[in-house]
């Protein structure tokens, strides 16, 4: 009920003093909002850049838990701010929305980009060899006659290259490529006459073959996409890190103490 008030009529309202910028309660969401912010940053560079670091857990789990104190930390702040905000402290809130949001997008990219279990990237070559492997595993699972087998294994090998310069329209039409070979492939089985534990589980492996096959087609843009995306997600965040010292440094100089 707090928040939901003017600025003037929160001075009435029974929490004012505790959930106010200079609370106990809304200075400590500051505070701590910070320190997780800084205690997220700092863990993840520290992970990547120090040899002393590179054992001690899965660079992937590392990421996600740089994410969660990253997400946590500018919700706090936010309440700290009690939603209201101006003047230089704006200039780094916005960047803290900004860096929130570019990791949004940095996380989807990411995430694009085939990687082994430890969080390294893989190469072309190596994303390459993983697909090479499905006629194997198909043989193994079902005993499929040999035409049936090639039909399978040449639907997901011939990939068309379907370029357009509409985005849209082009993952539009790779989607309805997909589907189309998803129902040959399940047509083949069915005439097959397999068991249901070997449909889904060959219909599994068609699955990820063709999921892998268009990560490969786009694994090149999304590395160059993750490269430039550094460039707009550094620069908001030492903003962010250089005008929330300024606001620190000014608050302690005028007297402001939480419960020190």
């Amino acid at each position: 009920s707090y928040y939901k008030l003017g600025i003037e009529e929160r001075f009435f309202h029974a929490d004012h003093e505790i959930l106010k910028p200079s609370g106990i309660l809304g200075h400590g969401f500051g505070i701590l909002g910070s320190l997780l912010m800084i205690l997220g940053v700092v863990l993840y560079m520290a992970r990547k850049r120090f040899r002393v670091f590179a054992r001690i857990g899965i660079l992937k789990h590392w990421l996600e838990f740089h994410i969660f104190l990253c997400s946590l930390g500018p919700i706090l702040v936010l309440f700290h701010t009690s939603f209201k905000f101006g003047g230089l402290v704006a200039i780094s809130f916005w960047s803290m929305v900004a860096v929130f949001l570019s990791g949004i997008i940095g996380r989807f990219i990411y995430i694009q980009i085939p990687r082994t279990i430890e969080g390294r990237e893989l190469s072309l070559n190596e994303v390459r060899e993983m697909t090479s492997s499905i006629g194997d595993k198909i043989r193994n699972l079902t005993a499929l006659d040999a035409e049936s087998y090639n039909i399978i294994v040449d639907s997901t090998k011939k990939r068309v290259r379907l370029y357009h310069k509409n985005f849209f329209i082009r993952y539009l039409r790779k989607y309805q490529e997909d589907v189309s070979t998803i129902r040959n492939v399940k047509e083949v089985l069915r005439r097959n006459k397999i068991t249901r534990f070997q449909e889904k589980e060959v219909m599994n492996l068609v699955k990820s073959d063709i999921s892998l096959n268009r990560r490969i087609e786009r694994l090149l843009t999304m590395q160059n996409l993750f490269k430039h995306w550094h460039v707009a997600h550094l620069p908001f965040a030492l903003v962010m890190l250089v005008i929330m010292i300024i606001h620190v440094a000014v608050t302690i100089t005028f007297g402001y103490r939480w419960i020190f």
